[in-house]
């Protein structure tokens, strides 16, 4: 933990929870507008090892709530995702897989990660993760409901292994996904993981 990255979080992370955020391993299911979101943030919390697992490129569509840039255009988005991920912290341990979550492959796939955050679009990939991570003894964390602006606040439920964060009502399908309401939920999954990682809220 010598690097100049560790080197600047250690000023708000006591060396404990350094070695804790450094030895986990967290597995990012989709990375668009919560998935990409979400993995730099908790990169920047300095989580050391990620799986990030996703099939699909980035589109320009994309850039106005994805952490992409108009040079990523076209490339997978696990690939630029990485690169954003090691250019902020080069000494974290990325494995990229570019495909599909399905009821065949997720068995294998979630076995990679003890903890997984659930960052897909359609409800069905969303019911499809969570139940197979529960019923695999992982930690997940989801989010429903963040679409357009305005709208109900967010909130964040515990359920056992899980936690979903959202405001629960406002379809992406139906309502524009924009940066504010999306990063909002991503934020507050990647919070989720810090709890389930180091406990209880820090104060002071």
């Amino acid at each position: 933990m010598n690097s100049v990255f560790y080197t600047g979080l250690a000023r708000y992370f006591s060396h404990d929870q350094l070695v804790v955020l450094q030895g986990a391993h967290v597995g990012i299911a989709g990375a668009g507008g919560l998935g990409s979101n979400a993995a730099l943030m908790l990169a920047r919390c300095g989580i050391g090892h990620m799986l990030l697992v996703d099939d699909d490129v980035v589109d320009a569509s994309n850039l106005n709530r994805q952490q992409y840039w108009p040079r990523h255009v076209g490339r997978p988005k696990v690939d630029a995702l990485a690169e954003l991920l090691h250019e902020l912290n080069p000494d974290m341990r990325l494995e990229t897989r570019r495909q599909r979550l399905t009821r065949a492959n997720m068995g294998e796939i979630l076995a990679c990660c003890p903890l997984w955050v659930e960052a897909f679009d359609r409800p069905e990939d969303k019911s499809l993760l969570v139940e197979c991570a529960l019923l695999a003894g992982c930690q997940v964390v989801s989010a429903s409901g963040m679409g357009g602006w305005g709208g109900p606040a967010m909130q964040r439920r515990r359920v056992g292994h899980m936690v979903q964060v959202g405001d629960f009502t406002t379809d992406i399908l139906f309502a524009p996904p924009l940066a504010p309401r999306v990063t909002e939920a991503a934020a507050l999954m990647a919070d989720a993981v810090l709890e389930m990682l180091l406990g209880q809220s820090a104060r002071g």
